[in-house]
């Protein structure tokens, strides 16, 4: 792709979530929510592959369904209320509108399906922008809107770690299981947002880091399945050690980074006596755990078939900038002892 042309792209990206983080006007909003999806189409479809094509064209129907439903949702407000301010709802029919398209736009079960699907198509670096950017302007919005529908919330989130977790199981291509990794994870973030939403943001930004540093294992590797992880030992074997504990932290195991904000959100989820909840999805993030480990197992514990038709790749030196990985693995796996510097700055 020609470099100015990525360059207005990325430009159109980063204007459109900043456009819907100022805003505190619907269709300003929308409008961001619109540039973004704009932006980022086509850089889903620059390899002119028919799986990117198709990835793309889902993409698009489904943002395209969301944005209508927001649009709908903002002017029935405007008209039972008489205001556009995004901050002053206050019927309970707009607030479940936004909240039902917003979850769409982010892929919470159980409107995910789209998901998992679009993920697959894509080319790693555009998973990751998908996967981490696009998640920012809706999330926003959500928070804004404080959702005063508590049951819709733990029905999205508890659905979304459940299912996060279940759809990841059987999967075999790296993008799909990371896809399910983010419908879990945003389940997370979901159940907890009403009581702490700074404790949300939390768990985003960790989320961010890990997801982030996951993609650039992948790639640093050319992998997109769980056989193509086996041949990752003979290409950098110090890495190799190190990304079972980057896939266990997205799996939210103590002493790593991933288990600072589950931990946090199931104290939140039992002080406000929502122990249930808080032990559903305790186990569901066992389900999650079962494919991460079995990754780590496909990368660190099996040797890879050296059959003429698995034959292990040619070990060229990759082009790929290593600072970013090694800073976000970095945190991505030591983190966790700054757990009492979080929780002071989430202290209201």
């Amino acid at each position: 792709m020609n470099p100015y042309i990525l360059a207005i792209l990325l430009f159109g990206l980063g204007l459109g979530t900043t456009i819907t983080f100022a805003s505190s006007h619907w269709l300003l909003a929308w409008m961001g929510l619109e540039m973004n999806t704009l932006a980022i189409i086509p850089l889903m479809a620059q390899h002119h592959h028919p799986r990117a094509v198709e990835a793309t064209t889902k993409y698009f129907l489904t943002q395209a369904t969301a944005a209508a439903m927001l649009l709908f949702a903002s002017v029935t407000n405007a008209w039972l209320s008489g205001q556009w301010d995004i901050q002053q709802m206050t019927h309970p029919l707009p607030i479940t509108i936004i909240t039902l398209a917003l979850a769409l736009k982010i892929g919470l079960a159980p409107v995910h399906a789209w998901l998992p699907e679009v993920l697959q198509g894509l080319d790693l670096t555009v998973g990751l922008i998908l996967s981490t950017w696009q998640k920012l302007a809706p999330f926003a919005l959500i928070l804004q809107i404080n959702p005063t529908n508590s049951t819709i919330l733990i029905i999205l989130g508890l659905t979304s770690t459940l299912i996060g977790g279940w759809g990841g199981l059987n999967q075999t291509q790296l993008r799909k299981i990371l896809a399910y990794s983010s419908i879990a994870h945003l389940g997370w973030m979901i159940l907890v947002l009403q009581f702490s939403p700074s404790l949300t943001l939390l768990t985003l930004l960790t989320y961010f880091v890990m997801t982030f540093s996951t993609f650039l294992v992948f790639k640093l590797n050319k992998a997109t399945t769980i056989n193509a992880l086996a041949t990752s030992w003979t290409k950098a074997p110090l890495l190799t050690s190190l990304t079972p504990l980057i896939l266990l932290s997205l799996g939210g195991l103590p002493p790593l980074t991933g288990f600072m904000p589950k931990w946090l959100i199931l104290q939140e989820l039992a002080k406000q006596d929502l122990a249930l909840t808080a032990t559903v999805a305790a186990l569901s993030a066992l389900l999650s755990l079962y494919f991460y480990l079995r990754l780590s197992y496909a990368m660190t514990l099996t040797m890879s078939p050296n059959n003429l038709s698995g034959t292990t790749p040619w070990r060229l030196s990759s082009t790929q900038l290593t600072l970013p990985l090694a800073i976000s693995t970095t945190m991505a796996i030591c983190l966790l002892p700054l757990t009492p510097a979080a929780t002071a700055l989430l202290a209201p």
